[in-house]
Formats: structure tokens, sequence, C-alpha cells
């Protein structure tokens, strides 16, 4: 089912992250595999690996591109970083503009 993903709440990840981090495992441990000669997941059938995640192959490769190098505790680290990035920001932002609003005032001009 390629439509909307499935959201698990108690675990906060939804299916792309899943396919994402299958895929990210997939690649590495394809292209460590003994007698692969170093011909990556294509070789050891990455059509089919793509048709049991639901996910096209473009897709497989963009993912495998990104998060392919990296092992899966690092893939992970990574989302997680991704996903507090904006909220930072925001957090920035927003004391930011506290800050520029009390010089205002504090100058008197309001």
């Amino acid at each position: 089912n390629r439509s909307s993903p499935s959201v698990r709440i108690s675990g906060a990840t939804t299916r792309r992250q899943d396919v994402q981090e299958a895929v990210q495992h997939g690649a590495n441990r394809h292209e460590t595999a003994p007698g692969r000669g170093g011909a990556g997941p294509r070789a050891a059938g990455a059509p089919q690996v793509c048709k049991k995640l639901g996910i096209s192959e473009q897709t497989y490769y963009r993912w495998r591109k990104e998060y392919g190098g990296l092992r899966l505790d690092q893939a992970k680290r990574l989302k997680a970083l991704e996903l507090e990035n904006p909220r930072l920001k925001k957090l920035v932002a927003d004391q930011a503009l506290d800050n520029a609003i009390l010089k205002e005032v504090a100058s008197g001009n309001f």
C-alpha cells in the first residue's frame, strides 16, 4: 500500500521511516554479503526488495544514496536530529523576536 503512511503513535514512527530503515539495512547487508562481488543490491534482487517494501526502485536508490553508508543506529540518530532541527530553529526565531520586542520597549519606541 503506497498511499498514506500508517503512523504508530506509541513509537512515533511512520511506515516511511520503517521502510527507510529497512532499505538502509538491506543496502548495507547486500553490499557486504560474501560472494556478491561488489555488484550491490541489484544483483541481490533490488526489484524484489522494492516490491516487498512497496516502494519504487528510484526511491530505493535515493534512500540508499542518503543512508547507505550509515549503520542503522547512525541513520536513526540522523532522522532524530532532522526532526529536532525545525523545532530548535523555531525556538531561536521566537527568542530573537522576543529580544527585538524587549529592545523596542526599552528604548521607548512603541
